[in-house]
């Protein structure tokens, strides 16, 4: 595992957990690699095994969180994880330890994903990165890059599952009382409340609609309440939201059927009339297309 001064702990210490116990007795040889002592979150001090030229002979290199996004990674580091992919191994990056990889070059004219906060920030700063901010992992055989905080732990399971099976990933995975897999992306995880009056020109509209998810609202009902042409209505929409009403209102409908699933043992046709939706089946639909996963897998993971 690739450390230096400002890495995440939590990160550090999940794969630190996995990899570093053993469950069976062909398992991997951890070693943390680093120019010297490193402070972990500013305040918890690592003393590495290794330096970082260590890491050319390993099979797999982890490189974890990244605490300093508005500097560059430090150059021996990223030095170190460039002639460590150079030389054959896999490197997987677990949640902003994908700037680390970017500024390597790893991650060029790649499929890559980071924490759904930092995403904008890795696609402005490397452009060559194909970022995806919605999925929970990314596997592209060298090179994995994993999305936020728990997510790692996603990829780190994964790895398991590729070098050792299903069936010793499930007992890691039953060892650390975690699922073995989640199904699904980010967007389980991300909330898109309302803004606030004095932020947004259209927070009393978006409040108005917010309230009316059970009725079959249009673009037309939202253009009136505000006052506007439908026209006009979309312009001030995408300025104010980024996306068109009707996405927006399909969003809404979503994200309260979430919470329907999350509170409540509503049946799917409840939740479906309740937001909207109409029927069960046009609910499943878009849950399925915008979250990722089917409203019972999502309710057997929240409820």
């Amino acid at each position: 595992m690739a450390v230096a001064d400002g890495i995440l702990n939590f990160e550090f210490s999940l794969a630190y957990e996995l990899f570093g116990t053993a469950p069976l007795g062909d398992w991997y040889e951890l070693v943390i690699c680093g120019a010297g002592p490193v402070r972990a979150d500013g305040r918890f001090l690592l003393e590495p095994d290794d330096g970082l030229d260590r890491l050319v002979r390993a099979d797999t290199v982890i490189v974890p969180g990244w605490a300093e996004l508005d500097a560059d990674p430090p150059a021996d580091l990223v030095a170190a994880v460039r002639a460590a992919h150079d030389a054959g191994a896999r490197v997987a990056s677990l949640c902003t330890g994908a700037f680390v990889l970017a500024a390597a070059g790893l991650l060029d004219g790649r499929r890559a994903t980071t924490h759904w906060q930092y995403a904008e920030a890795l696609a402005a700063r490397y452009p060559r990165v194909e970022v995806d901010p919605d999925v929970l992992y990314v596997d592209a055989g060298s090179v994995l890059t994993s999305a936020g905080k728990a997510a790692a732990l996603d990829l780190c399971l994964h790895l398991v599952r590729r070098d050792h099976g299903s069936a010793v990933a499930n007992a890691v995975a039953r060892r650390l009382v975690v699922p073995p897999h989640r199904s699904g992306g980010q967007a389980q995880f991300v909330s898109t409340p309302v803004p606030e009056p004095e932020q947004r020109p259209l927070s009393a509209v978006l409040a108005w609609a917010a309230q009316r998810l059970d009725q079959p609202l249009t673009v037309e009902d939202l253009a009136r309440r505000a006052n506007l042409s439908s026209r006009q209505l979309a312009r001030h929409f995408r300025s104010a939201t980024g996306t068109t009403p009707l996405r927006w209102l399909l969003t809404q409908r979503i994200r309260r059927a979430q919470e329907l699933l999350e509170t409540t043992g509503d049946g799917v046709d409840a939740v479906a009339a309740a937001t909207g939706m109409g029927t069960a089946a046009t609910l499943r639909r878009h849950f399925n297309r915008v979250v990722g996963v089917s409203p019972a897998e999502y309710r057997r993971t929240f409820r």
